[in-house]
């Protein structure tokens, strides 16, 4: 078995890095890849032909897609007539995430918890919506737009100056939708689907403010841990219950071409638990925390989720926490330098896990080469130990304008 994993981000190296633990790690490609994988392909994640082409090279039997891209350009439909298998939604159940008018009318066809929302059709009632909600809107870019799109006010004046930036950005008549806005802690909560079964991993928690206390711009991921001490087993039984199950009804409802992963961004409201997104791959950095928890083959899961008989899967978890401290560079998800050395990862413990994001290899030095540049993992029996251990391991690393979080899984203590 060779498997080539799409992307360039620590979820991908923690996806190469689980996969090696089933098959020979010389069989585990990267298309690019980054400076802490292996076997990297530079090639771009949305060029079909040239993935094909490598593919037949390789003898490569299965895809695995990271990242969002390709699934809403069509890979899966592309290789669908083809030898090679890949994993992940077709370009039309990829719109759960590629369309967030048409996730939420999906959402609203099959009875799943979210928040009320309106497509405005003109000036008049965008002022209407705004004023009736006191400007406690989400206002959201349709398409995809590496979570740049999104725009949470807390006044009218916001409400206007987020359609202003849409349009000005993808054109006056770029589509978007206004949701009443959500209060509560966010959850993630991401699984395995053929379509007919979903299975669950461990629920974890993101943090994507910039800075500590959940304060500054909103960024890719600046952390993670799982699981989370909040989500208790009545708690799951409503996620099941009001978010899971519906939207697996709605997937078979729609005859969707759907075996891959499911990402539902949760709020934890007082109304109970609601859903803010749809994802159709694994987020990141919660990758990065829910793989070392997941003691099952991850190769077997997916080879069970390609034949539709993920009915027959049960999913074991290894004991214990698991934090995620991303290490950025200075200014992100601003402008930031390139470029900058990387020390410190030879005196790390071999109970550390340190996933490459930003990074690439220069001659003998490994060098930054990203916003996020790289992710410590660290474990622990209870969940104040991994935070000890993780920040450890942090203080070991070092490279000019590093900056993370030092909160990192401080609201799994509250």
């Amino acid at each position: 078995m060779k498997i080539a994993i799409i992307g360039s981000g620590g979820r991908e190296h923690a996806l190469g890095w689980k996969f090696a633990q089933s098959i020979d790690r010389q069989n585990v490609f990267f298309i690019p890849g980054n400076g802490g994988t292996w076997n990297n392909v530079p090639l771009a994640v949305t060029d079909f032909a040239a993935i094909e082409q490598f593919c037949a090279e390789k003898e490569i039997d299965l895809l695995f897609v990271g990242p969002e891209d390709p699934l809403a350009n069509g890979i899966v439909d592309y290789f669908a007539d083809k030898d090679i298998r890949v994993f992940g939604p077709d370009r039309n159940a990829a719109r759960l995430e590629g369309s967030k008018i048409w996730a939420k009318q999906f959402m609203k066809r099959y009875g799943v918890a979210t928040a009320d929302f309106w497509i405005p059709e003109d000036t008049d009632q965008i002022r209407q919506i705004a004023q009736e909600l006191d400007g406690q809107v989400v206002v959201k870019y349709d398409g995809l737009a590496a979570g740049k799109g999104v725009f949470v006010c807390s006044s009218t004046t916001e409400v206007y100056q987020a359609i202003d930036t849409i349009q000005s950005r993808y054109g006056l008549d770029a589509p978007y939708i206004m949701e009443r806005k959500m209060t509560g802690q966010e959850l993630s909560v991401i699984g395995f689907t053929d379509g007919q079964t979903i299975r669950l991993l461990l629920p974890s928690q993101d943090h994507k403010p910039a800075f500590d206390g959940d304060r500054g711009p909103n960024t890719g991921g600046m952390g993670a841990y799982c699981p989370v001490p909040l989500v208790d087993d009545r708690m799951m039984e409503k996620i099941n219950r009001d978010v899971v199950q519906p939207t697996l009804q709605g997937i078979m409802a729609e005859k969707l071409n759907y075996k891959g992963v499911i990402y539902f961004g949760l709020m934890l409201t007082d109304q109970g638990p609601q859903v803010l997104e749809y994802n159709v791959r694994f987020g990141d950095p919660e990758t990065e925390v829910i793989l070392p928890a997941l003691k099952s083959d991850l190769l077997e899961v997916t080879m069970a989720t390609l034949s539709g008989a993920l009915d027959q899967i049960r999913l074991d978890f290894n004991p214990g926490y698991f934090v995620d401290v991303v290490l950025a560079s200075g200014g992100y998800p601003d402008k930031y330098a390139k470029g900058n050395r990387i020390t410190g990862l030879d005196r790390l413990k071999d109970d550390v896990l340190v996933f490459h994001a930003g990074t690439r290899q220069e001659g003998d030095a490994l060098v930054t080469s990203g916003g996020r540049v790289l992710n410590v993992v660290g474990r622990g029996e209870t969940l104040p130990k991994a935070i000890e251990n993780t920040y450890r391991a942090v203080e070991q690393i070092a490279f000019d304008g590093m900056f993370y979080r030092k909160d990192i899984a401080a609201k799994g203590l509250e």
